[in-house]
């Protein structure tokens, strides 16, 4: 879906704005994204898709408004939303100011010092363009092993087996590791932290000020290393964000045993995305633990 009249008419009477130009960006990978600029002055991200699930923008908007509630970490505010299209406000790209990663590492173990009752979150919704389950048994609610297992590792399982990537190797490393899951998780239980959940480099900006900008969340209640793994898939973090974090919110011994069980999460979406050349990576997560 493409900017067009109507589309416009609506948002300025939604919005009670007028439209002076609609700006296309690059750098989405499922929507296309506009800058919106108002007479007023004030300017607006849009992001139009007609070929995602209904609720895809909605659980968008409610990720938003969670980490909104946790108060540590600027996020876009989200205006308004449809089946096709998300409004939210329009951020400023600047320049990383001197104590940028430094000052990200220590908001962003304050976001993670935001705590809920349970394991989950009140509604399910996507991980790129994967469905993310969040709505947990009683059972889950209470154990993140239960929980990361069921509704991480054996959802993303089930999905290579209905996609064809379940191959009889795949089949028996993946039973091997859930036998060791107990060991795994042994000793960093800890309570809910509100989790980005999807936090590569390619899901912060820089402010207008030069401050971290968390967008594209996949919120959840979970554990806090989960976050932590996802930013060292693919780079784009400097030592201080870590280094600064752990000054904050120190994290428990073992923490580095555990990071690749997080990756596999994220590596088992991106081969059920992306396809098999994802693969191998998968089968070397698991046999780290074997």
């Amino acid at each position: 879906m493409s900017f067009n009249d109507k589309l416009r008419l609506e948002l300025e009477k939604k919005l009670d704005i007028e439209i002076l130009q609609v700006i296309p960006l690059s750098g989405g990978c499922i929507s296309n994204a506009y800058k919106i600029d108002t007479k007023s002055g004030q300017n607006f991200f849009l992001k139009i898709n007609d070929n995602v699930p209904p609720d895809m923008f909605s659980a968008e908007a409610h990720g938003l408004n969670e980490l909104l509630n946790a108060g540590a970490i600027r996020v876009p505010v989200p205006e308004i939303y449809s089946q096709n299209y998300i409004v939210t406000e329009f951020i400023e790209s600047g320049k990383k100011s001197s104590k940028f990663f430094e000052d990200f590492g220590k908001k962003f173990a304050l976001l993670h010092q935001y705590k809920g009752n349970s394991f989950g979150f009140y509604e399910d919704n996507y991980i790129g363009s994967n469905p993310q389950k969040n709505i947990a048994d009683q059972n889950e609610s209470k154990s993140w092993k239960e929980f990361y297992l069921n509704k991480r590792l054996l959802f993303q399982f089930t999905l290579c087996k209905n996609n064809g990537y379940l191959t009889q190797e795949l089949n028996k490393v993946f039973r091997q590791l859930e036998n060791k899951i107990d060991d795994i998780f042994s000793g960093a239980e800890e309570s809910p932290s509100l989790l980005h959940g999807d936090l590569w480099s390619g899901n912060y900006i820089t402010d207008e000020v030069g401050h971290a900008c968390i967008i594209d969340p996949a919120v959840y209640y979970g554990h806090r290393e989960a976050d932590l793994a996802m930013t060292k898939l693919f780079g784009g973090y400097a030592e201080e964000f870590y280094k600064s974090y752990q000054e904050i919110y120190p994290l428990k011994e073992g923490w580095e045993y555990r990071e690749n069980i997080y990756k596999l999460y994220h590596v088992l979406n991106h081969l059920n995305l992306f396809g098999r050349g994802y693969y191998q990576q998968v089968v070397s997560l698991i046999k780290y633990y074997l």
